[in-house]
């Protein structure tokens, strides 16, 4: 399998050799020359061998259809390393909960932060630890985080050898909680960077560190961010295990609904529909910060600037520029990396938008991509965390709220809708609070977190102040 840039270069590259890169040279992300395609005699082997073998195997079975640069026996001992239940704290991994009939939630957040982001990243830290050790090379990662990307990437790469994190996110911004998971870790190898600004100010610096080719190589610059091909491929691989826990047959059609910033995690439901897995719709949830359920009500994609970017109570959304959304576009016009480079740099990056709404190709973000949107704001989550708790005794975090109440809304009699589950609710403690005015349980490992001590710089939003400081500490 070779893997092409969304902007148009199409020089064949193996996955260890984009494991390890982050964005093209060009400035594209990547993406596999062609979606594997799963029949149903598969589908069905693979419902099978989830049943029998578990999680673990399952992964196997389908990165393996991406990555064969990784002799088998070692991709098979790197799935089975990852997900135990010693680490995800159950055997199913991502088990199913039933809200009410034909709504589920798929837990995703059982792992060491918490949150979605464990279930790539633990993969990516054992795979980056394993490629290096197998060249004999050294990798400095830079990457962005709105709240869980970061604590889940510093979890799986501390201590790992050969290996810095060098991790930006907003000062400020975050949730008590998620600061002190990160900023209180004490490995050497664990650099935090809090960044005077929004999140998009964060993403901004390691896109222009990545871009500058001559730093990136002399330092040996990596990324975490879901730009980064492995960590969305990861993510494939649960939506095809909540498939087969909703249904009986693969006959059946399911729809998922995905919290919704950056669009890396409904991208790999993208990634997931288009090899074949039964799902109907694909459905957006955004905050308050909507630039995504503009484009699919309008066909408008219009980033916000840092001024526009509101500050929620479902922070790790707070995002008004979806690095991930090129990816969709690319497939969205035909695989033309002319026409994607000229819609994101020259209609993004030098007008701010790009405007579909008149193209033929928009109708199939619905008709044959099955994207459809909707919206939740701070009251919808207050309403919707009290509801699910009084309702069905389960507690939800701000984000898989969101996703909730949107969910509701495109419900199909008949049809499993999954929400997938963003965070514990721990993690934005005080809207738990205002919901339901008792906290939110805490697991005993991150009992008195916030009063650790804290290893954090505060810097401009300044990506030459940055590549000073990872220069500096590569010395």
């Amino acid at each position: 399998m070779n893997y092409l840039s969304t902007r148009g270069d199409a020089t064949p590259r193996r996955f260890c050799d984009i494991l390890l890169e982050g964005l093209a040279p060009d400035g594209g992300l990547y993406l596999p020359e062609h979606y594997p395609q799963v029949d149903a005699t598969t589908l069905a082997h693979w419902r099978n061998l989830y049943a029998q073998h578990g999680y673990a195997t399952l992964a196997f079975e389908i990165l393996s259809l991406y990555i064969d640069d990784i002799p088998a026996a070692d991709l098979k001992a790197i799935c089975e390393k990852t997900y135990t239940p010693e680490v995800f704290g159950t055997l199913e991994i991502v088990p199913l909960k039933s809200l009410q009939p034909g709504l589920y939630l798929e837990a995703l957040s059982n792992g060491p932060t918490l949150a979605f982001k464990d279930m790539a990243m633990q993969l990516l830290g054992n795979l980056f630890e394993y490629e290096l050790a197998r060249r004999g090379e050294q990798l400095n990662i830079l990457g962005a985080t709105s709240g869980d990307t970061g604590s889940a990437a510093e979890y799986a790469m501390r201590g790992k050898q050969g290996i810095r994190v060098f991790m930006l996110s907003p000062h400020g911004r975050m949730s008590a909680f998620q600061q002190a998971q990160m900023f209180s870790l004490p490995d050497e190898n664990i650099h935090n960077i809090a960044i005077e600004g929004v999140f998009d100010d964060c993403q901004d610096i390691v896109k222009a560190t990545s871009n500058d080719l001559a730093f990136k190589r002399k330092y040996k610059i990596g990324t975490v961010n879901s730009i980064n091909w492995a960590r969305l491929l990861a993510q494939v691989v649960y939506y095809f295990a909540g498939y087969f826990q909703a249904t009986r047959s693969n006959e059946e059609q399911v729809s998922f609904t995905v919290p919704s910033g950056n669009f890396g995690n409904v991208c790999a439901g993208h990634v997931a529909r288009m090899m074949g897995l039964p799902i109907r719709q694909l459905v957006v949830a955004t905050n308050e910060n909507d630039v995504l359920d503009e484009f699919f009500r309008t066909g408008v994609y219009r980033v916000r600037g840092s001024a526009d970017t509101h500050e929620t109570s479902s922070p790790s959304m707070d995002i008004s520029k979806a690095s991930n959304f090129e990816r969709f576009v690319f497939d969205l016009v035909g695989r033309d990396g002319a026409r994607t480079k000229a819609l994101f740099e020259q209609g993004v990056g030098q007008q701010g938008y790009f405007d579909l709404s008149g193209d033929p190709v928009f109708a199939q973000a619905r008709e044959r991509f099955g994207f459809v949107s909707g919206k939740s704001v701070h009251a919808d989550r207050l309403t919707t965390i009290r509801d699910v708790y009084e309702q069905f005794g389960v507690m939800i975090d701000t984000h898989t709220a969101d996703g909730v109440k949107v969910a509701r809304e495109h419900l199909k009699a008949g049809e499993p809708m999954i929400v997938l589950e963003t965070a514990l609710p721990i993690k934005f403690a005080a809207t738990i609070v205002e919901a339901l005015g008792r906290e939110p349980d805490r697991p005993a490992k991150f009992e008195g977190i916030e009063a650790l001590p804290r290893r954090v710089r505060v810097m401009a939003a300044d990506a030459e102040v940055v590549k000073r400081f990872v220069a500096t500490a590569c010395e």
